[in-house]
C-alpha cells in the first residue's frame, strides 16, 4: 500500500545520502505520490474482469530492473474496459503460428527465414583482445540465436542479449546463411562489428545489461574527506547509476549509492579548473554530482549514455503494441480472424451474462459492444488457458476458459446454440496452441543439431 511504499522511499533516500534534508525525502515521497496517482488512473480502463494492459507501465515496471514484474494483480470485477493480460506477463511464450505439429520446431525458432514478427535493432561492438574479443556466443542455423553473453564483456556493454536473433552481420543479411559462413563473416570484417538483432513478439520487454560502465573520479565534498576518489560506476538501462568501491564489487556487494538519472540535468563542466569533468544535478534532492572521466573521448561516452538515461524512451512489449492496434479497428478490419461471432460472457459478481461481439485472432479474443463497434471494449490474452465444454446453472453448454494457475481468472462464455459453442471451442483451442511456453520452445529448439562460435 501506498503507505508502506513510502516509508520504503524514506528508508532509500536516508541510504542515498545521511546528509539529505527534510525537503528533500518530502520530495521523493510526492514523486512516489505523483506515480500512484497516474497508476490508480490507468485502472480506470482497466480489463474485462481483469488488469489494465496499461500495468506495462505501472510502479511495477517503473523501479524495478527486471521488467518481467509487471503482474500486479489488479483484480476487479465492476470493471469492463481494457485488457485482461496477467497470464501472459507471468512466464514466457513463443509464438509458432500455424507450425502446431509437434515435429516442427516453434516458427520464431524454426528453420524459416525470420520470425514472424520481430522488433529490430542495430549493436555495435568494439573488438577487444583475446580468444573471444566481443565476448558472445552463438548456436544453430536458419535463424542464428545468441546464446551466451559473457559478463563485463564488449557485447553486454552494447546491449546484445541471450536470445537475440541474428538478422545481419556487418551489413550481410545471415537469416538464410549457414552458422560457419555467418561467423567467419563476422570474423574477417571491422573492429567495430556491426549486427542487426531482433526480438520475437513473445518475449518479455528486454531487461537489458548495463549500457555504461568504467571508474570514474568522483568528487567528495564531506567535512572529513574532500578531493577526488576513483569509484567504479554502472549506469543501467533502468536509468539507475550504482557506484562501488572497486570493480570486484559489483554483484557482491551494495552498491555505494543508487541514482535515478531521468529528469537530471547533465553537462560539461569549467568551472573547477580541471579538464574532463561533468557534472550531474538529479531532479529529486539538491545534490550535484561531479565526476571526471581520463580523457574526453571517455567522458563524452559517458554523456551520450546519461543523456539517454536522462530521456528514456519508454516502448511497450511487441505483442501489446499489436493488440493495441488491433483494438483501433472495427472488428471485420482484423485481418485473418480465427473465429468471429456473438458471444456472452459471465459477470460474476451480478450473475449476468453480458453479450458481445468477438473476433479471435492469435490467442487474443477481442470484444466489441456490437458488430459495428470501434474501438473494442477489451479482451483477454489466452496464453495457457485451456477449454473446455461445461454445464454451468441453467445452461447445460458453457465454455470454460481455464488458467494453467489459480493466481489467474476463470472465464466463461457461451454462443448462441450448443453448435456454435463447439466452433468456438475448436477455435480456441487452436489459437491459443500457436503459442508454447518459452522453456518449452528453448528445449526444442536444444534438441537440434549443435552449431556454435563463441565470438
Amino acid at each position: 500500500d501506498l503507505k508502506s511504499e513510502m516509508d520504503k522511499t524514506r528508508k532509500l533516500s536516508l541510504k542515498k545520502d545521511t546528509r539529505a534534508s527534510d525537503s528533500s525525502q518530502e520530495d521523493a515521497i510526492d514523486q512516489w505520490a505523483r506515480r500512484r496517482k497516474q497508476f490508480k488512473d490507468s485502472k480506470k480502463c482497466s480489463s474485462t474482469g481483469g488488469s489494465s494492459i496499461n500495468s506495462t507501465i505501472t510502479e511495477g515496471s517503473i523501479n524495478s530492473e527486471d521488467a518481467r514484474s509487471v503482474d500486479l494483480g489488479l483484480y476487479s470485477e465492476n470493471e469492463d474496459r481494457g485488457f485482461y493480460t496477467e497470464n501472459f506477463h507471468s512466464a514466457s511464450w513463443v509464438f509458432r503460428g500455424d507450425d502446431v505439429s509437434p515435429d516442427n520446431s516453434p516458427r520464431c525458432l524454426s528453420k524459416r527465414p525470420r520470425p514472424v514478427a520481430i522488433r529490430e535493432r542495430t549493436v555495435k561492438i568494439a573488438k577487444g583482445t583475446g580468444n573471444y574479443p566481443w565476448g558472445f556466443r552463438i548456436q544453430f542455423s536458419k535463424p542464428i540465436l545468441v546464446t551466451e553473453v559473457d559478463t563485463n564483456s564488449a557485447a553486454e556493454e552494447a546491449g546484445l542479449q541471450v536470445g537475440d536473433i541474428l538478422i545481419a552481420v556487418n551489413g550481410t543479411d545471415v537469416t538464410s546463411m549457414p552458422h560457419s559462413e555467418a561467423a567467419n563473416l563476422a570474423r574477417k570484417g571491422p573492429d567495430i562489428l556491426t549486427m542487426i538483432v531482433g526480438s520475437d513478439i513473445s518475449r518479455y520487454p528486454n531487461t537489458p545489461k548495463p549500457t555504461c560502465r568504467g571508474y570514474l573520479h568522483k568528487r567528495t565534498q564531506s567535512a572529513i574527506l574532500k578531493g577526488w576518489r576513483k569509484r567504479w560506476f554502472v549506469l543501467k538501462h533502468s536509468g539507475y547509476l550504482h557506484y562501488y568501491k572497486h570493480k570486484k564489487d559489483e554483484g557482491k556487494c551494495r552498491p555505494l549509492e543508487v541514482t535515478k538519472l531521468e529528469g537530471a540535468e547533465i553537462g560539461v563542466d569549467t568551472s573547477l579548473g580541471k579538464p574532463f569533468v561533468f557534472k550531474c544535478i538529479p531532479q529529486a534532492g539538491n545534490r550535484i554530482f561531479y565526476f571526471c572521466a581520463t580523457s574526453n573521448q571517455e567522458m563524452k561516452r559517458w554523456l551520450e549514455a546519461m543523456d539517454k538515461a536522462v530521456h528514456p524512451i519508454h516502448q511497450n512489449h511487441v505483442w501489446v503494441d499489436v493488440t493495441l492496434h488491433n483494438t483501433t479497428l472495427p472488428p471485420l478490419a482484423i485481418k485473418n480472424p480465427e473465429c468471429l461471432g456473438l458471444l456472452h460472457q459471465l459477470d460474476r459478481s451480478k450473475d449476468v451474462w453480458i453479450q458481445h461481439y468477438c473476433i479471435l485472432k492469435d490467442g487474443c479474443l477481442y470484444f466489441y459492444a456490437t458488430l459495428r463497434s470501434t474501438p473494442a471494449q477489451g479482451g483477454l490474452y489466452l496464453q495457457g488457458y485451456a477449454v473446455s465444454e461445461q454445464s454451468l446453472g441453467s445452461k447445460r453448454s458453457v465454455i470454460e476458459l481455464k488458467p494453467p494457475s489459480e493466481e489467474f481468472k476463470t472465464f466463461y462464455l457461451c454462443a448462441e446454440n450448443v453448435n456454435e459453442n463447439k466452433r468456438w471451442i475448436t477455435a480456441l483451442k487452436a489459437s491459443i496452441n500457436k503459442w508454447l511456453p518459452l522453456h518449452q520452445a528453448i528445449q526444442d529448439f536444444m534438441n537440434r543439431p549443435l552449431e556454435e562460435t563463441r565470438m
